[in-house]
């Protein structure tokens, strides 16, 4: 899942790393989106950020426990069909940031 949406914005000028030890796409030398245990993590801002943690099963993503990193929502395969289109707004959103 994760690879189709990577595939998809790698064409709309993402590049693939890694961070936090796990496969990331990144923009403008940021990155957006994490494929963490099946799972996608992306850097939202409001209203993108509130739709994903609307998602049943969604969550800050926690990397380290008490320590939630606030602008980035961990969303379940269960909502793979939203993974495009909230990393498309991660990649939006963390292209503005650096521009």
């Amino acid at each position: 899942m994760f690879e189709e949406v990577a595939q998809t914005l790698e064409a709309e000028g993402a590049t693939a790393r890694k961070m936090f030890g796990h496969r990331c796409l990144m923009v403008s030398g940021k990155g957006f989106a994490v494929d963490y245990h099946d799972d996608i993590v992306i850097k939202l801002d409001e209203p993108d950020h509130a739709r994903a943690m609307a998602l049943e099963d969604s969550h800050l993503f926690e990397p380290m426990a008490g320590r939630p990193m606030k602008q980035w929502v961990q969303v379940s395969p269960e909502h793979a069909e939203d993974w495009l289109d909230l990393a498309r707004a991660g990649m939006e959103y963390v292209d503005r940031l650096n521009s």
